[in-house]
């Protein structure tokens, strides 16, 4: 039985994205950031990102939900230092993140990163082997991971012979065993169908609940978004900047029977309210630049 969660709260200003009663330092935090790429070929440059403000704090789940092209992956890639910030500071455990990746992040993307010609057990120890990690704890990690995510039993078996579900908790035991203190996701789940993402989302559940991390999750899916979060913020059309974040209220020890709550409902109803807006702008946008 889910416990009751609060009211659904939404900040008044665009921006604010500090909730009431959560007072410990951030673990991760970006002021005034923004990203512009270059103009190609003499076109104008795309300001993609901001200004965004954002405090992750230890061990939440924050999801990060907004139009095609509104500069989602764009916050992942600077938070991760993937990318530099045209302007703007990012930090990550109270030192500045700077076109390089922290010691301490993992990074989880949708697109299938498993290496074909590995066995599960030697995709899921690659980066430890890289690292040049003791081959016994090597063992202890990679063993538990699999254990985990539920692929010890295919741990001599290949890519190829994995459902697209196990590949990809193949690519999160991967980045699990390196024992990231941020976990960052970028629509790990979007070529999965409605069933299996669901029961994916479980699994993060669980692995979030057992590591302790803090997550940042871009998805497209508002049911996602509102099952697995403990505050979801809603994007704008490009330039990307925050309209709102919604507090879930949801307990720690939740699953997907959460989404039978009628207060779910409600969560999705008011994340798709905001967004449904900035969707068609964004779409309108797009109709207009291919007819240029």
């Amino acid at each position: 039985m889910v416990a009751d969660p609060a009211p659904v709260r939404l900040h008044e200003a665009a921006g604010d994205v500090v909730p009431t009663g959560m007072a410990q330092p951030a673990h991760a935090s970006l002021r005034g950031v923004t990203r512009v790429y270059p103009g190609a070929a003499g076109a104008q440059p795309v300001h993609a990102l901001g200004p965004i403000d954002l405090d992750l704090r230890r061990g939440e789940f924050f999801s990060v939900v907004g139009p095609s092209g509104c500069g989602k992956s764009t916050l992942l890639d600077v938070l991760a230092g993937l990318a530099r910030p045209s302007g703007g500071t990012v930090e990550f455990e109270g030192r500045p993140v700077d076109a390089t990746v922290p010691d301490g992040v993992g990074i989880v993307f949708q697109q299938d990163a498993s290496f074909p010609w590995l066995t599960v057990y030697e995709n899921a120890a690659f980066g430890l082997r890289r690292a040049g990690m003791d081959g016994a704890e090597i063992r202890s990690r990679v063993d538990h991971a699999l254990s985990f995510m539920g692929l010890r039993g295919f741990a001599g078996h290949y890519p190829a012979q994995l459902s697209g579900g196990m590949r990809q908790r193949l690519c999160i035991a991967r980045t699990l065993v390196m024992r990231p203190r941020l976990l960052l996701l970028d629509e790990p789940f979007g070529a999965l169908d409605q069933q299996t993402r669901l029961l994916m989302g479980d699994e993060l559940l669980k692995l979030w609940r057992d590591t302790g991390a803090t997550v940042l999750l871009i998805t497209h899916a508002l049911d996602e978004a509102a099952m697995l979060s403990d505050r979801v913020g809603v994007m704008s059309a490009r330039p990307g900047v925050f309209l709102d974040v919604v507090t879930t209220g949801w307990p720690r020890e939740r699953d997907s029977n959460i989404v039978t709550d009628e207060r779910f409902g409600r969560i999705t109803a008011r994340l798709w309210s905001t967004l449904r807006t900035e969707s068609q702008k964004s779409l309108a946008y797009g109709q207009s630049a291919g007819m240029a």
